[in-house]
């Protein structure tokens, strides 16, 4: 089955090229004979043209794992400007891909040329798999310099990533769909990818979802259950946490005050806190809509925690990055095609190291409870990882 989507993709392709956004058909992706359809969630690989091994070693651990029909990558490919990777990759001290001239200018062909190879480290591996995967940009995607037409010309060399721009939003958000065909030939399953930019979706993303939405229910009789995904949260992630007083479990500070994940609709592994509020403008259009069951985000790295709020599951997943403190992992989504609104949904957490070894895959207990221990390894290497960060920073300032 994966090959014969590789060929009919080539051939999507080939029909359209040379325009600067794919055309907006979508791949032939279609459940499994059992019923099954696997979705794999990666996030934040957010590395250079030097990456780090165990972050290309996650991501075979974590197609390994999945055995996925679709890989979904929400945002920061790529870092764009920082320090702080000592001992992770073969390019010590430095991590990003901008290059800038003498008089402190983007130079834009060395950029490119950085992302380009920092892109193909990440692709060049899952194009092993021949799998099909999408993407939903990052801010540190959108920090680099490169118009959205410039992504889709890197992602057009990559026979098994399907990214094209549907939505007329003046932003240039790279938001499109898939469609994920039943056994019966029919639509089934949709999933949204929507580019958050520098900050957050824009209002007129927004309107172009609602629409497309509303004509796929039209086309279908009913809405078709979908999931969401972006890379940066929406603030009604907050409705998850509760507030709580500096001394309860798992308590952590906002602005407001404290908060915490509350048990009886939430559970996982909570680094910060998120103020609840009002729904957004997005938020309630996923509701009017009644086609997404949940929305998925990258972007805090730390954070691998999910819960319901108001009919819709809202989730983070870890990040790939090694050059931040972990946890590191992924998430895996079964659909079902005769209950989809009943998908499974399990996070992973990758440990340990390839160089020595020791790498761990292992699947988190998600179920709504206190916050966990993070295991003495973890936390020996987020104090190892600091170290990595402080020390590059120091080098940094004296050289």
């Amino acid at each position: 089955m994966k090959k014969g989507f590789a060929l009919a993709l080539s051939l999507l392709f080939l029909l359209s090229a040379g325009t600067a956004a794919f055309a907006s058909q979508t791949p032939e992706l279609r459940f499994r004979t059992d019923g099954s359809f696997k979705i794999l969630q990666l996030t934040d690989t957010q590395d250079d043209a030097y990456p780090a091994w165990d972050m290309l070693n996650l991501l075979r651990e974590a197609v390994k794992t999945a055995d996925p029909d679709l890989i979904v990558i929400t945002g920061d490919l790529v870092e764009d400007s920082r320090v702080g990777d000592v001992g992770v990759d073969a390019q010590p001290g430095r991590e990003g891909v901008v290059e800038k001239d003498p008089d402190g200018t983007l130079n834009v062909e060395k950029t490119r040329a950085n992302v380009e190879k920092a892109v193909d480290a990440v692709f060049s591996v899952l194009e092993e798999y021949e799998i099909p995967y999408v993407i939903a940009l990052g801010n540190n995607d959108r920090k680099v310099g490169l118009s959205t037409g410039n992504w889709l010309e890197i992602f057009a060399n990559y026979p098994h990533c399907v990214a094209f721009d549907e939505s007329p939003d003046p932003q240039e958000g790279l938001d499109y769909h898939v469609m994920i065909r039943g056994t019966d030939g029919a639509d089934k399953f949709n999933v949204w990818l929507m580019d958050t930019r520098g900050g957050g979706i824009a209002n007129e993303q927004v309107d172009w979802y609602r629409e497309t939405s509303q004509a796929i229910a039209a086309a279908n009789g009913v809405p078709v259950p979908a999931l969401a995904f972006q890379h940066i949260q929406a603030a009604d992630i907050g409705n998850l946490f509760l507030p709580c007083s500096p001394a309860d479990t798992g308590a952590k500070k906002t602005d407001d005050g404290y908060v915490r994940l509350n048990p009886a609709i939430a559970g996982g592994y909570n680094f910060f806190g998120y103020t609840p509020g009002a729904e957004t403008y997005e938020f309630k259009a996923w509701k009017e809509c009644g086609d997404v069951l949940g929305a998925f985000f990258g972007h805090q790295h730390v954070e691998g925690f999910s819960g319901v709020w108001n009919g819709i599951e809202l989730g983070f997943t870890y990040g790939c990055e090694m050059a931040k403190p972990g946890p590191y992992g992924f998430r895996v989504f079964t659909l079902h095609e005769e209950d989809p609104a009943n998908y499974e949904n399990v996070l992973y957490r990758y440990t340990g190291s390839v160089k020595l070894g020791t790498v761990r895959v292992t699947a988190e207990n998600t179920a709504p409870a206190e916050e966990k221990d993070a295991g003495i390894f973890t936390l020996l290497l987020r104090f190892v990882n600091l170290f990595r960060s402080l020390f590059s920073a120091l080098v940094h300032l004296f050289a």
